[in-house]
Order: structure tokens, then C-alpha cells, then sequence
């Protein structure tokens, strides 16, 4: 009589486990998907496209999103990784064309993936170790991570639905669980780390965050930008010029706005000077800088945002007077625009 043979049934680890892929791939979906939208938006704000002057904190509201987002998808993409490395080195390594496109796909999307979140954090810390210019390839680099992602979602949508069902094998394991939340855990830990640049009630605890002291940043200063402010310095607009002590002696307005930046970091300041609606006429204006070189030394402010009320030429912060850093002897200053559009060191200002 043959006895029956009985084989050890064969665990897999933990992480690697489709109900632990399944649940942390509709997370990275939700935070790339957040940050792609936002970064959008971003790139629309630098790029004047129709861009709203209110509320006054959008732009400080959505690229935090960005930024937060981007940190919060770097434990989530390693975890995810984690949790299939073993397929991706399973032989053979193409078993058909429709697997090989797959795979391929499957690269597209992580080495994509993975240029997106470090050139991101490099730009948050303003060190470029490279000579693209960034926002171009950063943009474009977006659009194919969405794209793989999609085609990435659209062939693997059933056995998400299948691992995410409630009565599903997986929801009862309780390692796997602890990997979960293991993940969760981390990824909190990272935004709280870094949070404080854009949400003011967290930067005492945000111990990773960049340019979170108080002290209102500067990104480039007038050293850098080689500024050298003239004895003689007048503001040029349209056929017009003024000096310094002809601006402040003009009406002048104070108004509460934020800096806010694309490396993520915001916060409020104290302005004063002098509306720009009441320097010019109506129409987009182009501002131009006492820097000699630069991608923003020559920006345009769309007449919508020339004519608000609240966007000033700037003489003072928070009631002094504008150090050079800051953009002595006048700056730019408008409601929900990007901190690089902020133009400093203004010298003309002209109606288009």
C-alpha cells in the first residue's frame, strides 16, 4: 500500500505578498497622484497660465501638497519594491511578447519614479548635481511616470480588486499587517520630519525640515546674483523714473502676504510699499531686474495680478527697510505667486 505524500505548504515572506503590494501600490497611487496634479499646477503658476489671485495662500497650499506628497512617496516606493523584488528576478525573464511589454513598462515606471523623487529632493535642498535645467525635465519626466503608471494600474486592476477584498486570505495575517503599518508609520514619520517648511504649527517638531527657523529665507543672494545697487538708483516706469525717496514718499500700503517657493518652503511676512496699480496702467507688465543674468531676471506680472490691490512694490519688511538679500531698493511682491516670480532688486517697470 503507497503511503500518501505530504508536502509542507510554502509561506512566503511577509512584505512579499500581493494583499501587502496591492495595499501599499493604492497608496503610492494616492500620493503620486497628488503629486503629479499639484506639480501641474506649479508649472502652470511659473509659466502664467490662467492663474487665480486668490486666495492669497493657494500657491503656498498646493506646492506644500507637492513637496509633501514627493517625501511621502519615497518610503512608500521602496516598500513597494520590496514587496516584489523577488518577481522581478523570476525566470524566465520574458515569457511573451505582452510579459515583455509589461516588464518593460515596469522599468519605465520605477527608474522614472525614481529621478522624480531624487531630483526633487536635491531641488528642495537647491543642490543640482547635474546640467539639465531642472523644471523642463522634471515636467516632462512627470508626464512619463503618469503615463507608466496608468498603463501599470490598467494591467494589474484585477488582482487589486481580488487582494483588496475584505474576505480576502491576506487581511487575516497579522505579519503582513505589521509590515503595513510598519510602512505607514515610516511614511508619517517622514512628512512630520519635513512638514514644518509649509505648515507653521509643525516646524518645532520637524527636525528634517529645510529653512524652517523663523527667519524669513533667501534663496539667492545679492552677492550671488552679483547685485550692485547704483548711487544714482531711479525706477523706471514707462517714461517716468523715481527715486527711492519719491517712491516712499507716495502713498504707501502694508499688506500680510506669503513667500512661498517651489522647493516647498513657505511663510508670511509683513510688507510695504507702494501699489503697483498706481505706478502703472492696466495691462500685464513686464518687471525687470538690476540682476544681469538669471531665467528670472526679466518676468512678466499678468494684468490681473498688476492691478489686485494687494500686490505692492515693496520698500519695507515687516517694518524695516528691505535688506539687500531681500531686494533692496525695491521688490516685487503679489498675492498666491510663486517665490521666483517674486521679482527683487526691481529697477523698471513697463506695460505691454
Amino acid at each position: 500500500m503507497k503511503l500518501p505524500v505530504f508536502k509542507a505548504p510554502v509561506f512566503k515572506a511577509p512584505a512579499h505578498h500581493t494583499g501587502v503590494t496591492s495595499r501599499v501600490g493604492t497608496w503610492l497611487g494616492i500620493t503620486f497622484g497628488l503629486c503629479f496634479v499639484t506639480g501641474l499646477l506649479s508649472h502652470g503658476a511659473q509659466h502664467d497660465w490662467v492663474w487665480p489671485t486668490r486666495p492669497v495662500d493657494l500657491y503656498r497650499v498646493t506646492q506644500g501638497v507637492h513637496v509633501i506628497s514627493g517625501v511621502a512617496s519615497i518610503p512608500l516606493l521602496l516598500a513597494k519594491l520590496w514587496s516584489v523584488y523577488p518577481k522581478l528576478f523570476e525566470r524566465p525573464l520574458v515569457k511573451s511578447v505582452p510579459h515583455a511589454l509589461e516588464r518593460a513598462s515596469i522599468f519605465v515606471l520605477i527608474a522614472a519614479s525614481f529621478f522624480e523623487l531624487v531630483t526633487g529632493l536635491f531641488n528642495a535642498a537647491q543642490n543640482y548635481p547635474w546640467s539639465f535645467y531642472f523644471p523642463t525635465a522634471h515636467y516632462a519626466v512627470a508626464w512619463i511616470v503618469i503615463g507608466a503608471l496608468l498603463v501599470h494600474v490598467a494591467v494589474k486592476i484585477p488582482v487589486v480588486r481580488r487582494t483588496l477584498e475584505p474576505a480576502s486570505e491576506e487581511r487575516t495575517i497579522l505579519s503582513r499587517r505589521a509590515f503595513l503599518r510598519t510602512t505607514a508609520l515610516t511614511t508619517g514619520v517622514a512628512v512630520v520630519a519635513t512638514a514644518g517648511v509649509t505648515v507653521p504649527w509643525l516646524r518645532k517638531i520637524s527636525v528634517l525640515a529645510w529653512r524652517s527657523d523663523g527667519a524669513l529665507p533667501v534663496n539667492r543672494t545679492a552677492k550671488a546674483a552679483g547685485i550692485v545697487v547704483p548711487q544714482d538708483w531711479r525706477l523706471k516706469v514707462g517714461a517716468r523714473s523715481f527715486s527711492l525717496a519719491e517712491l516712499q514718499a507716495m502713498p504707501q500700503t502694508t499688506v500680510d502676504l506669503p513667500i512661498a517657493c517651489v522647493e516647498g518652503w513657505s511663510q508670511n511676512a509683513t510688507w510695504t510699499g507702494v501699489r503697483v496699480s498706481e505706478l502703472v496702467g492696466r495691462g500685464d507688465v513686464r518687471v525687470e531686474s538690476l540682476e544681469k543674468d538669471g531665467l528670472y531676471r526679466v518676468t512678466t506680472l499678468p494684468s490681473e495680478f498688476a492691478e489686485d490691490p494687494l500686490t505692492l512694490l515693496a520698500l519695507r519688511l515687516n517694518g524695516e527697510e528691505l535688506s539687500l538679500d531681500h531686494g533692496f531698493p525695491c521688490r516685487l511682491i503679489a498675492p498666491n505667486r510663486p517665490g521666483v516670480l517674486q521679482t527683487k532688486w526691481v529697477t523698471s517697470l513697463e506695460v505691454l
